[in-house]
């Protein structure tokens, strides 16, 4: 009786550390559900930062998962089906409540190719996860394609902007990043950068720089980060091109 007393602390501390990182993946899932909430009721800027609160919580389930020794294939299966939400609906639905009304069928069609584009390259990095190279991304990663649309709906919105002098803009924004979900073209996925590893001084100092550039103007310059990213895989994909060697003329 003493020896099942003494296991059902441990038992339920075990439980509560692989409950953990499944918690982080419901928080990014709420924030995905509060931004389609607040999108429905014309609350732009809050829906936009509920996606990148979304992304950060979903940046932390996995680190989470392998730091406490608890990922599972439930686990695995969850946080796509939140990222669906938090990245796929919300975003769209952002976007075609923003600006998109107006277009009629161009707006809907517009928002649905960048859901259908998530649900893709959802489904293609789950059934690909042990094949690709790690280093990077095959088509763009689905909360870098949010982080994107949000970014452009918030940064736009703080310069008092409507949605209705954009829709074009924000039509060629969204197809953009769902056809880059999709692509084959290779995004730096930035994996096999090891934080336990010595670095200079300097790159403390640019990393200290980075978030007061962050804090200074969030909607603007996570906007432009997101952007630069979403163009660096065009720009390898043009630098491979160029290093490609010809084939000898017959």
């Amino acid at each position: 009786m003493d020896d099942l007393n003494k296991r059902k602390p441990m038992d339920l501390r075990r439980r509560s550390i692989y409950l953990l990182p499944n918690l982080f993946t419901t928080g990014a899932l709420f924030a995905g559900f509060y931004a389609i909430v607040q999108a429905m009721n014309s609350k732009f800027e809050f829906a936009a930062v509920a996606i990148f609160i979304a992304m950060v919580l979903d940046g932390l389930d996995g680190r989470v998962a392998r730091l406490t020794h608890t990922q599972s294939e439930f686990g695995a299966e969850y946080d796509s089906l939140s990222d669906m939400v938090s990245f796929g609906v919300a975003p769209a639905l952002l976007m075609y409540e923003w600006a998109f009304r107006d277009l009629g069928k161009i707006g809907w069609f517009a928002a649905f190719i960048y859901c259908a584009g998530t649900a893709l390259r959802l489904a293609r990095f789950n059934t690909n996860i042990d094949v690709v190279d790690k280093r990077y991304f095959q088509g763009l990663p689905s909360p870098a394609a949010a982080a994107l649309v949000a970014g452009f709906v918030w940064v736009m919105g703080d310069l008092d902007f409507i949605g209705k002098e954009l829709r074009w803009y924000a039509a060629a924004l969204t197809v953009f990043a769902g056809l880059s979900m999709v692509s084959n073209v290779r995004f730096y996925s930035f994996k096999d950068f090891n934080m336990r590893k010595s670095v200079p001084f300097i790159a403390i100092f640019v990393l200290a720089l980075f978030f007061i550039l962050i804090s200074s103007y969030p909607p603007g310059v996570l906007f432009f980060i997101f952007l630069g990213y979403a163009l660096s895989g065009y720009v390898l994909w043009l630098l491979g091109l160029r290093k490609r060697p010809e084939r000898p003329s017959l």
